[in-house]
């Protein structure tokens, strides 16, 4: 029965031999040599060139020796979980949002630290390689709120030494980092419900019905989240409307009902803006006696 440590020695160090290879086919060569199924993607992206994507990921040297000769600068595809002997945690990097705080909360939680090797992506995010456990399936998924995926069973990535064009010129992926410790697999699903803990599911019977005038901001933030698509930003304006008649300030609102409307399937920056929005056109009410709270100025979140 093969241990994690075998599947690494196995798997991913092929990965270290192909990311030092001369040219890709001759790192496509290396892969397929060693095990690992291998398919070729579109020169500096990441779009398969087969029919069938990485389903037709094979170690069957003379196919990849013919794919690679009709593209000789074809990227290397590699299918993640069972096919291939690893899993993948990718923390994306993009103007404006990084998955990199989020990774390092879950490494200091324990989720995250039995990586093999680290890829620096072309974006300059990273590839955290995994040993995959033989016999237990995990699906791929993505965080978009966290800016951190996984590719598992289902999954593909782009393996070393491939490359792609950005803003600032050609980047390849690179081998960075290889673990000194005995590298065990990623739990996916305790890592997914850690950057997206579920949200209580508003029950059907109060779903639809309007929260009633001084509600809590939990309640409040329970019906945006149940708001369905054509009623979604309507919906986060009036929560957003009650709470800063109720003297919540801006940070408050934004912690309350963000998530909410995001769950919902707005996107984070119109959430922003829409809150805001509310924020201008609507004035605390007066509290009992006459007493009216301070106002609160609009910071940055």
């Amino acid at each position: 029965m093969s241990t994690p440590a075998d599947l690494t020695s196995s798997r991913l160090s092929p990965l270290r031999r192909a990311a030092a290879a001369p040219s890709l086919p001759a790192a496509a060569a290396s892969l397929a040599r060693a095990g690992v199924p291998v398919f070729p993607c579109a020169p500096t992206g990441k779009q398969p060139l087969t029919q069938r994507g990485f389903l037709d990921a094979t170690t069957d040297v003379d196919q990849v020796a013919a794919w690679w000769r009709r593209r000789p600068d074809a990227n290397i595809g590699v299918p993640t979980g069972e096919r291939s002997g690893f899993d993948v945690v990718d923390v994306d990097l993009h103007p404006g949002s990084s998955g990199f705080p989020a990774f390092e909360r879950a490494r200091r939680g324990g989720l995250v630290a039995g990586w093999s090797v680290v890829v620096r992506t072309p974006s300059g995010g990273i590839h955290a390689y995994f040993p995959h456990s033989a016999g237990v399936e995990q699906r791929s998924w993505q965080s978009p709120r966290t800016h951190i995926d996984f590719r598992g069973d289902g999954g593909y990535v782009v393996a070393p030494p491939s490359w792609c064009l950005t803003p600032v010129g050609p980047r390849r992926y690179e081998l960075v980092a290889v673990s000194g410790r005995d590298p065990h697999p990623v739990d996916a699903g305790a890592l997914r419900a850690f950057l997206d803990p579920p949200r209580p599911t508003p029950s059907p019977s109060g779903a639809g019905v309007l929260p009633g005038v001084g509600a809590s901001p939990d309640r409040l933030a329970a019906w945006v989240a149940s708001r369905p698509e054509g009623g979604r930003n309507a919906g986060l304006f009036w929560a957003s409307c009650r709470m800063v008649e109720g003297g919540f300030d801006l940070p408050s609102t934004v912690g309350a009902l963000a998530e909410a409307a995001q769950h919902a399937g707005l996107p984070r920056r119109e959430v922003e803006a829409t809150i805001r929005s509310a924020f201008r056109r609507t004035a605390a009410l007066p509290a009992p006696g006459g007493l009216r709270p301070a106002p609160t100025p609009e910071v940055s979140t």
